[in-house]
């Protein structure tokens, strides 16, 4: 494997990170404590306690997990969408690196970048609510998890996108409501029987489920069934740009 290509591509997309520090950084971290404020204050002054945790704290993962797919797929899709836009993806193919090698670098910096703000949303959170992880562990593995596979479905669509307007439609018309829908701010057994089995068609809500068990042992799907979804989407989405990468799919144009 060729480390030095690969930490090349790392570290070019690392510095990126501290020239656009307002964006991938400071925004978010501000997003999230509004959310605390808003709908740790006013919603959570209507509702008390979810499963037994109090709903400032019971939001914590879902706002994590809604931040980390979000800047996920946003990281990773913009990372690979500007050297096709410029023209440097020429250079990059001829280069001395394998595709596993470049996929290893932009991935694996798009995913560092998720992973650390969501370490700072945390900490923020804790600032405003008490918070007890149960499960430190599995709380560490799905957020890498999700990090990771989202950032790879992120750089899928960098790939699929040939103009900036398509590289925002996935993020904003697709992921976001379904993390919005997908139990980041209640519980899915507060909706009618009928809502809850439709809930259980978005993936999302598996992300979220468990995530929040690793907090307060509190989900609304098995954990198992949790983690094995979100390895069906990795599979899927290593499958996918295996093939992108075998047929040529969009790389240079």
């Amino acid at each position: 494997m060729n480390i030095h290509g690969v930490l090349a591509i790392y570290r070019f997309e690392m510095a990126r990170t501290k020239r656009t520090i307002l964006q991938s950084i400071v925004s978010p971290v501000i997003s999230t404590s509004l959310y605390f404020i808003v709908f740790g204050s006013a919603i959570g002054s209507q509702i008390k306690e979810i499963d037994g945790v109090s709903y400032g704290s019971f939001i914590v993962p879902g706002l994590i997990m809604l931040t980390l797919l979000t800047q996920s797929i946003s990281n990773a899709s913009f990372s690979i969408y500007f050297p096709k836009f410029v023209g440097t993806i020429y250079e990059l193919l001829s280069a001395p690196v394998s595709y596993f090698e470049i996929v290893l670098g932009y991935v694996g910096a798009a995913a560092t970048k998720s992973i650390m703000l969501g370490l700072i949303i945390l900490a923020t959170a804790s600032f405003f609510v008490p918070l007890e992880i149960a499960h430190p562990f599995w709380m560490l593995a799905f957020l890498v998890l999700t990090a990771v596979t989202f950032s790879l479905f992120g750089f899928i669509i960098g790939i699929w996108a040939d103009n900036f307007e398509k590289l925002q439609l996935v993020p904003l018309l697709v992921v976001t409501p379904l993390a919005f829908l997908g139990g980041s701010f209640y519980s899915i057994s507060m909706l009618p029987p009928l809502w809850q089995k439709i809930s259980l068609l978005n993936p999302v809500l598996y992300l979220v489920s468990g995530f929040r068990w690793s907090f307060f042992e509190s989900q609304d799907v098995a954990v198992g069934v949790s983690l094995g979804m979100i390895l069906l989407f990795l599979a899927i989405c290593v499958g996918i740009i295996w093939w992108i990468f075998k047929t040529g799919y969009r790389l240079k144009n």
